[in-house]
């Protein structure tokens, strides 16, 4: 059955220049990086560099807009970066691009090349269906700190992800919760390329299509849909 995924009036309100595309894939195999998606966590980094020839990754104008939409809900851009911006950070710094699994690694080198927030939940550890949302602050965030697991709640206004269970993703794409996170048990998958204006919608869709490629070639008969673009 296809996750329902929502965004609230709120959101729309905050951030009318946003725009999300969805792959849903079913019959994937994760299992520990190798060393195709260790080159293909280089070959992203290469063309980031080339993207952005010189420029840090924030004075991109995609990465500015993030940037106003975080201001406009009370964030601190600069403190806690949207997904994209601060893996490209890590990406041209000394420390490299991080090796996590197959589909993470898959995913993190679509976000890099493209300079686009993408996000991986396991759809068999969602619970309903997922809304972005702006916070009432009340939501469980179930997260791991030192070791153990702790609640946190978002801010009043932040915006989330979330499912009937709780939030899965603080400050729009910021922090995932490890409950929904791919790992090498995941078999089912939810992706998502979350956009702002100025970038073009056909940008997007150009990133989703590679990213349900590279699903199709690292899973072999893995069943992969890409969705339209939701604004």
């Amino acid at each position: 059955m296809t996750l329902s995924l929502t965004v609230s009036d709120a959101v729309r309100a905050l951030a009318p220049g946003f725009t999300h595309v969805a792959v849903e894939a079913h019959g994937l195999v994760n299992g520990p990086s190798t060393d195709a998606s260790a080159a293909l966590l280089d070959d992203a980094t290469r063309r980031l560099a080339e993207r952005l020839a010189g420029r840090a990754p924030h004075e991109d104008p995609h990465m500015a807009a993030w940037r106003e939409a975080y201001t406009a809900f009370g964030s601190k851009p600069s403190r806690t970066r949207n997904s994209a911006e601060a893996l490209a950070k890590r990406a041209l710094s000394d420390a490299g691009m991080p090796r996590i699994n197959v589909l993470v690694d898959v995913y993190n080198a679509i976000s890099v090349a493209h300079l686009i927030p993408v996000g991986g939940e396991d759809l068999d550890r969602i619970e309903g269906g997922m809304s972005l949302v702006r916070a009432t602050g009340e939501e469980d965030f179930v997260t791991v700190a030192g070791g153990e697991e702790v609640v946190e709640h978002p801010d009043a206004g932040e915006v989330v992800w979330r499912d009937e269970a709780g939030v899965t993703c603080r400050r729009w794409n910021w922090r995932q919760g490890p409950r929904t996170r791919l790992t090498e048990e995941t078999v089912s998958g939810i992706f998502l390329l979350e956009s702002m204006a100025p970038m073009p919608v056909a940008d997007v869709e150009g990133a989703a299509s590679e990213l349900a490629d590279l699903l199709e070639k690292f899973s072999p008969g893995a069943r992969v849909e890409v969705r339209p673009p939701a604004c």
